[in-house]
């Protein structure tokens, strides 16, 4: 039974070595959006159609297909004396790296606006998945910005949160990481040399040459 359970147990560690795991890489994320360095060094600002907006760091979760759910919370910074808006980008991830699915939502003077959620239709690959994706961010910001325009939205900083929901997505999708599962090492096996011997179950029996010494030669009696 022993000799069973150490053969299986190899084979059950090179299977969970042998899927990829996909993650996202945060630094490159946000070194993108101009590093990490606000709100405790867990957001980033930058600006971009004459706004100010800021971004925090995605929260990650595994999904049980092997995939990841990111979740990115976006602030329209509009000043000391007014609220921020605020908006969440949703985004599912297969094993293979490609987005599955998007989501966002948009949370402006107590008013909640959700996009429909976008999924993908495409093939899997992640070469192949860059224009899934590519796809899902444009049916993301166009049905966002449809169902902002029937709120009668017209701030700037406002009426361009579908873009700035885009451009996160863009650099999210650019930093996301594939890593390939490390080739299983070999069992090492060792091949006994002459000079080896074979390590004995029990402790070691030393056996002696049995002596019998001759006796001595007596001298006569004078």
């Amino acid at each position: 039974m022993k000799h069973v359970i150490r053969f299986i147990i190899p084979i059950i560690i090179s299977l969970a070595c042998a899927s990829a795991q996909v993650r996202v890489d945060e630094n490159a994320f946000g070194k993108s959006l101009g590093g990490w360095i606000k709100r405790g060094k867990r957001a980033a600002e930058y600006p971009l159609s004459g706004s100010t907006y800021r971004t925090y760091k995605p929260e990650i979760t595994p999904s049980p297909d092997g995939g990841i759910f990111i979740s990115v919370r976006i602030d329209h910074v509009r000043g000391w004396l007014a609220s921020d808006d605020h908006a969440v980008l949703e985004v599912t991830v297969n094993k293979k790296g490609m987005i599955a699915a998007a989501q966002s939502n948009v949370a402006i003077q107590g008013r909640s606006i959700s996009s429909d959620i976008i999924r993908s239709t495409g093939g899997a690959g992640k070469i192949v998945g860059a224009e899934h994706a590519v796809q899902i961010g444009t049916d993301l910001v166009a049905d966002l910005s449809a169902k902002l325009l029937r709120e009668k939205i017209v701030e700037a900083g406002r009426v361009s949160f579908p873009a700035v929901l885009r451009h996160n997505y863009n650099l999210l999708f650019q930093a996301i990481r594939v890593d390939e599962p490390a080739p299983a090492k070999p069992e090492e096996t060792t091949t006994p040399s002459a000079g080896d011997k074979p390590a004995a179950d029990g402790p070691k029996l030393e056996i002696k040459p049995f002596d019998n010494p001759r006796p001595e030669k007596q001298e006569p009696e004078k």
